[in-house]
């Protein structure tokens, strides 16, 4: 069992805008006084550069191209509706806003077995939309891989009873807490996981600050400790420049790099950054059009291709 790839999947936007229907509980959203074609042409230039830079260093990302069929704004981030795991299984899930739950497309599993990976299983949670009880995948769970834990931040966008199903599913150990940002002066729920923490196969970066039960704090400390994580912790006003948004990867001859956007890379210390590379490198890209809009950074943009390759 690894904790990182060295495939991922990655969606091209063409109608890349500010998502009304995540904004109502994404605080990292915000507005750009540009018209949505002038956004979506920023965020396509993003992700192109992004993917160049990516690929440049050995990392297989295989890029599809969002559809015109449904106005789908955060098609981008698919890290929030599949995932993809060792032993075949592939999980579907369910989406707190509307409009996100038309970027689920079957014809990417297609595609994927095309490209000799083999899928064994669909596990699908998003019956569970019906009752209005959602979780985004590994925008919602981090998963440590290879100790077969995995952490989550309540909120709306992570319902306790459903993250228990998965670990119960895909044989996890569940590490529960709740994580808050301040937002007019007022505590509120962050609507992800992985904007306020990573964990990579020797280390995890973490903002610490945002449990506010120390009980839980704690315990989550003991979790990352006990399977030797080095801890890398980072301020709030650090992962609200996307500095939790990260994700280890592999590149050529299996080297190992830390994805991060320039605003998240631009917000570490030095003393953070070499703590970083004191693990691997860190290869950095300019996402800004795509975090103010949507609200999320390099790491939401990646989903992780772990599925075994059909050698036959």
């Amino acid at each position: 069992m690894q904790q990182t790839t060295n495939s991922i999947l990655m969606i091209r936007p063409i109608n890349f805008r500010k998502n009304e229907q995540t904004a109502v509980n994404n605080f990292f959203q915000e507005d750009i006084d540009l018209k949505n074609a002038e956004i979506n042409k920023k965020a396509q230039e993003e992700f192109d550069a992004f993917v160049f830079k990516l690929k440049s260093y050995g990392i297989n990302v295989i890029v599809f191209s969002d559809t015109d069929e449904f106005d789908t704004p955060d098609s981008v981030f698919p890290n929030n509706w599949i995932s993809f795991h060792a032993d075949g299984t592939v999980g579907i899930y369910p989406m707190f806003a509307e409009n996100r739950r038309l970027e689920r497309r079957d014809d990417i599993l297609v595609e994927l077995e095309k490209n000799d990976f083999l899928i064994e299983n669909v596990v699908d949670y998003t019956s569970a939309e019906e009752e209005n009880l959602f979780l985004e995948a590994t925008g919602s769970i981090i998963l440590d891989r290879v100790n077969k834990k995995a952490y989550c931040a309540l909120s709306a966008r992570a319902d306790e009873e459903l993250f228990i199903e998965f670990c119960e599913d895909f044989e996890y150990t569940p590490v529960v807490f709740i994580a808050n940002q301040t937002v007019n002066d007022k505590r509120v729920a962050i609507y992800h996981t992985n904007v306020m923490m990573c964990v990579a196969t020797t280390f995890a970066v973490i903002c610490l600050d945002t449990i506010d039960d120390k009980t839980e704090r704690k315990n989550v400390v003991k979790h990352l400790k006990e399977d030797g994580k080095q801890i890398i912790e980072i301020t709030e006003e650090q992962m609200n420049n996307f500095a939790g948004n990260m994700l280890q990867l592999k590149g050529e001859n299996d080297e190992l790099f830390l994805i991060m956007s320039q605003a998240a890379y631009d917000s570490l210390n030095q003393s953070q950054i070499a703590r970083i590379t004191n693990h691997c490198k860190i290869i950095s890209s300019s996402l800004e059009t795509i975090e103010t809009c949507g609200g999320g950074s390099a790491r939401c943009m990646m989903a992780e291709i772990f599925l075994p390759k059909n050698n036959s």
